[in-house]
């Protein structure tokens, strides 16, 4: 998702005068718009979508990051053994 420099930055104001405006940028374009208060950024405006898929990212990146430590720590079985066991206890 890259941002366009001339209309993906808004003031505080423009978005507040041009809310409806704003958001429909954001829904058309698929593209965030930050938010700037005194010339910096200060938040990002993004669509629900964009949103979900950004959440359920994170999810599988914490995922793989719980198994990457369990990797680090020794905390493996091969999976012949699990499937070993779960056969054992009828699964």
């Amino acid at each position: 998702m890259t941002l366009d420099l001339t209309q993906d930055f808004k003031t505080v104001s423009d978005v507040k005068a041009n809310l409806r405006e704003v958001l429909g940028q954001v829904h058309a374009t698929r593209r965030p718009v930050v938010i700037t208060v005194k010339g910096k950024p200060d938040a990002v405006l993004i669509d629900i979508e964009e949103f979900e898929k950004q959440r359920r990212a994170m999810a599988l990146f914490e995922l793989l990051a719980e198994a990457e430590r369990d990797v680090r720590d020794g905390r493996l079985h091969p999976a012949c053994e699990v499937l070993a066991e779960l056969e054992a206890e009828g699964g």
